[in-house]
């Protein structure tokens, strides 16, 4: 498997705050801790070391959250280094997709496992390890509740409401036998269909799932996994659910914090004054009104934070120095930096998780074929069509004759005092442009129907790096990967998906 790099801007798939951020852009240093580098994880080990963390209480938790599940060695020594104080955490976190869900689940982990490996090089004197976060509390099922494999959507369908985490799996064995029908019986299926009926039991909720899955996949990594949905873990967030609930303490730091950055970019995640769900009758709704402390106090696991709070309750229980997240979470991030302030803890390290375009070696030799090169598919089709239809006949693009005759008129304009006679000059300028570009589409529509057997290769190679016109890690799933290397391709995924290299990842795999 080989590698190549393109830059986040140059993928034409991210927003200017993420290619901002990644740039180290000096206007966001007012919302982080620091910027991602591996150096500068010396001040983030010197801040969180400051903060107050409960580790026996993290300990035994994780401890009785995994009860039940058959941790590696790795696993069981991670969970008693969480004592020593020169310990810390690299999180990342998602929501219990089915059957680890789209591709960009596993980057999630494996961008953090790689970031522990060089912060042990770095830093021999500390240990260091990998944890992800179950979003169980989330209520979106329609989110988590298929995965696309092999072009077919699989569903599971049930009239379960409320936190994820805690649904039965009702209904989840049927999913099963369709995955086992579509994946047949080749050995690295078996040992994937072996992985999934272990962690897909009938008795377990979707939470005790995706942890069993999680750890069967990355286990052998020292791979940690915590639900936030506990009740011991909660009475660390009583002042914070009070002060937020009662007094809405954090609405105006975030909202502050939010209209600054909205001057610039696109709104980010929407605050509230009240930014609390109350779970109760198998449901999770939004909390709108003052709740007596003393109820808070005695029932803090009947609350969740949102999306703006979640981050919050992280920082509270973990020694967590390093956040990996995806484009939307490092935006809500950085809302957070003077709410961090405010409560006296330290904000992590945010490290966008890796992005990866997988592309075979049978594409790779159609590109070639094509005259093009994989860098051009981040295009538009059109656009990409353009490239091959100029590089495959002897018509040459009109770009060049456009700055010519910009020039010319440019020249005429200054020659010209009158200014009703410079807007007809431009009119007239427009209307030429406009009538070329025309003349440029017709000529090369009609190249195309010449070339249609390639036209239709490239709008399929396309279609599989850019799945419904979305990057493919959002579509497919890591399981016919995993059906053709087995543990290989997580293994090298783990060895290149490092979060401090700010490139976009193509990976080239062989058959």
């Amino acid at each position: 498997m080989k590698t190549q790099k393109i830059s986040y801007k140059d993928t034409n798939q991210f927003n200017q705050l993420i290619i901002d951020y990644v740039n180290h852009d000096k206007a966001l240093s007012n919302y982080v801790s620091e910027f991602p580098n591996i150096d500068n994880f010396s001040h983030q080990i010197r801040k969180k070391s400051a903060d107050n963390i409960d580790r026996d209480l993290l300990v035994n938790v994780i401890k009785n959250q995994n009860k039940g599940v058959a941790l590696s060695k790795e696993s069981d020594i991670n969970i008693e280094l969480l004592k020593e104080d020169n310990t810390f955490t690299v999180t990342t976190g998602h929501q219990l997709c089915l059957f680890a869900g789209p591709l960009y689940f596993i980057y999630k982990i494996a961008s953090a496992i790689n970031l522990v490996n060089s912060l042990k090089k770095k830093y021999p004197q500390y240990n260091f390890l990998p944890l992800f976060w179950l979003a169980s509390e989330d209520h979106d099922f329609e989110e988590i509740n298929s995965i696309t494999l092999f072009n077919k959507e699989i569903s599971w369908k049930t009239n379960q409401k409320g936190p994820v985490g805690r649904m039965s799996l009702e209904g989840l064995d049927l999913l099963l036998e369709k995955i086992g029908d579509l994946i047949g019986h080749e050995s690295n299926s078996e040992e994937l269909l072996a992985i999934f009926r272990k962690s897909y039991k009938k008795e377990y909720n979707l939470s005790m799932a995706t942890r069993v899955l999680v750890n069967e996949l990355f286990g052998s990594y020292g791979l940690l996994v915590i639900d936030g949905d506990d009740s011991l873990l909660k009475q660390k967030l009583i002042n914070i659910i009070d002060e937020d609930v009662n007094y809405n303490k954090f609405h105006d730091i975030i909202k502050n914090s939010s209209d600054k950055l909205s001057v610039k970019y696109h709104a980010q995640a929407y605050v509230r004054p009240i930014n609390f769900f109350k779970i109760s009758d198998g449901e999770r709704v939004r909390v709108k009104e003052k709740v007596e402390k003393e109820f808070i106090q005695e029932n803090p696991d009947l609350f969740s934070p949102n999306v703006l709070l979640r981050p919050i309750y992280q920082e509270l229980i973990l020694p967590n120095i390093a956040y990996i997240g995806g484009g939307s979470e490092i935006s809500y991030w950085l809302q957070l930096h003077d709410v961090f302030d405010e409560i006296a803890i330290s904000m992590p390290m945010l490290l966008l998780r890796n992005s990866v375009i997988n592309i075979d070696t049978k594409q790779s030799k159609r590109v070639k074929s094509l005259g093009l090169d994989i860098l051009d598919f981040f295009q538009d089709i059109d656009q990409i069509n353009k490239k091959y239809i100029l590089n495959s006949s002897s018509h040459s693009s009109f770009d060049n004759e456009l700055i010519d005759l910009g020039k010319i008129f440019a020249s005429f304009s200054e020659k010209i005092e009158d200014p009703s006679l410079i807007a007809s000059l431009d009119a007239i300028n427009k209307k030429t442009t406009n009538s070329l570009n025309l003349l440029e589409k017709k000529l090369i529509r009609n190249l195309k129907l010449k070339h249609e057997n390639k036209i239709i290769q490239i709008k399929k190679i396309k279609e599989a790096l850019f799945p419904d016109n979305k990057l493919q890690e959002r579509h497919d799933s890591f399981i016919p990967l995993y059906l053709r290397y087995g543990d290989n391709f997580i293994k090298k995924l783990i060895s290149i998906l490092d979060p401090l290299d700010p490139n976009f990842v193509i990976l080239n795999l062989e058959n």
